[in-house]
């Protein structure tokens, strides 16, 4: 599996990018530095999102791990474990949170056992309640493979104005990135692609940043930047891109309007500094 992703990464770069979505190159911007270790009990982290004061942060494994959610400093100490109730950790990818408190935790992987139903988790730590938003998509005829991969997968996900934005992994032989919206409240919903943009990598994570006006996509090898214009979350403003090779890459998360942290199944974290 290892020798996979490096060979994966090794030959990621952003000149596809560069040429057929007019993606600026933006390396030289960026310090990339690794400032530190997960606790030990994090083993497959697969989302981030802000914890409960500033210097914290809330991650979780992925698929078959507890229905538990890990929050932990810098510094790589444990600070406290959050048990997400009447929950199950069938194939956590992602996590987001807004600004009540309420965590998303997205249990929609696809990568094992197909599945025609997917979840994201409505989170309440202070009233330890949990919601479901539950969700196929409209194209799905069945939990139907591409190439023995799965033809409906996705690993990200981040909240803006009061709903959830997704974005498929890529298995398509066309590379195909598609963009979903659904509701952050409770129910059961069908997805039909909103946008779409063409990326030779596979989509491991996504977040926005705190003023709204930048998204960036989490591959296995680059970070891609999009703008935001109005309140429109699409692929319209290709910002630019840059390689992140650092083993296998599933978590990503705004510090600020500009910087970010990201880590990896390895246990690894990340700070991405703009210069």
């Amino acid at each position: 599996m290892y020798l996979w992703f490096a060979v994966k990464t090794v030959f990621c770069t952003c000149q596809p990018d560069h040429k057929i979505n007019d993606f600026k190159k933006v390396r030289s911007q960026y310090k990339i530095s690794k400032i530190g270790k997960l606790p030990a009990v994090a083993s497959e982290s697969s989302g981030l999102a802000n914890g409960s004061a500033p210097g914290l942060f809330i991650t979780h494994n992925d698929s078959g791990g507890s229905a538990a959610l890990y929050e932990f400093d810098l510094s790589g100490k444990l600070i406290s474990t959050k048990n997400v109730p009447d929950a199950k950790n069938v194939d956590w990818e992602d996590l987001t949170k807004d600004g009540e408190g309420n965590f998303y935790i997205g249990d929609f992987g696809n990568n094992g056992t197909p599945r025609e139903k997917f979840d994201v988790y409505r989170f309440n730590e202070k009233q330890q309640a949990t919601e479901k938003i539950s969700f196929h998509y409209a194209a799905q005829k069945s939990a139907a493979r591409i190439n023995d991969k799965p033809a409906f997968d996705c690993e990200s996900v981040f909240y803006h104005q009061k709903n959830l934005y997704l974005f498929s992994k890529n298995w398509d032989k066309n590379k195909y990135v598609k963009l979903y919206r659904v509701p952050a409240t409770p129910g059961s919903y069908t997805l039909t692609a909103m946008d779409s943009i063409r990326i030779n990598s596979q989509v491991t994570a996504a977040d926005i940043s705190p003023d709204g006006k930048t998204f960036a996509l989490l591959t296995y090898g680059k970070v891609l930047l999009f703008g935001v214009e109005g309140s429109s979350i699409d692929f319209n403003k290709p910002l630019g891109c840059f390689r992140f090779v650092k083993k296998q890459n599933e978590a990503l998360l705004f510090l600020n309007n500009t910087d970010m942290l990201v880590t990896n199944e390895q246990g690894d974290i990340y700070r991405i500094t703009y210069k």
